[in-house]
């Protein structure tokens, strides 16, 4: 993509800062609506495991990127400065079900390495989901975390972390 370098995952900034300062976007091909739909998310982690640079994202099943992911191995992480907060809270509240958001938000997508990713973004993330699973009520060992949840608990993805790249 135009305007971005590739740099080592090891090269990336604070994670907790920018996710849970600063929010990413999700982003995956919805190949029935025939773009990229993008899910604002504020919880997850990045490091290191089973030898890999990760991201861990966690999405609710209610979400219309929950029903996407399970039919993309790869998608992408979008991360921008403050400039782009209203855009990030529009993704957050509005269903890729019922509107194309990123044109709504004046957002847009180009192809990188084979999945959509968000040409405004000022770093952006390559995944490939390693792993899944639920998070359940019974695992919980600090029951006050359950306050989070009614009946929807996140799916987690840990992903590795295939290409990293930020804006020249």
């Amino acid at each position: 993509m135009e305007g971005f370098v590739k740099i080592s995952p090891k090269e990336l900034g604070n994670a907790m800062k920018m996710i849970g300062t600063e929010w990413m976007l999700i982003t995956v091909n919805d190949e029935a609506q025939g773009r990229a739909n993008a899910m604002t998310a504020s919880w997850g982690a990045m490091g290191v495991l089973w030898n890999k640079n990760v991201a861990i994202c966690f999405v609710r099943p209610q979400r219309h990127t929950y029903s996407l992911m399970a039919n993309e191995e790869r998608f992408s992480l979008a991360f921008f400065g403050e400039g782009h907060r209203e855009a990030l809270a529009l993704c957050g509240k509005e269903s890729g079900r019922d509107c194309d958001k990123l044109s709504l938000c004046g957002l847009s997508t180009s192809e990188l390495s084979g999945v959509p990713a968000i040409n405004e973004a000022e770093t952006l993330l390559i995944c490939r989901k390693l792993y899944e699973d639920d998070l359940r009520e019974d695992c919980f060992l600090d029951k006050d975390m359950i306050k989070f949840y009614k009946d929807d608990y996140h799916t987690f993805y840990v992903c590795e972390i295939e290409e990293a790249y930020t804006r020249k």
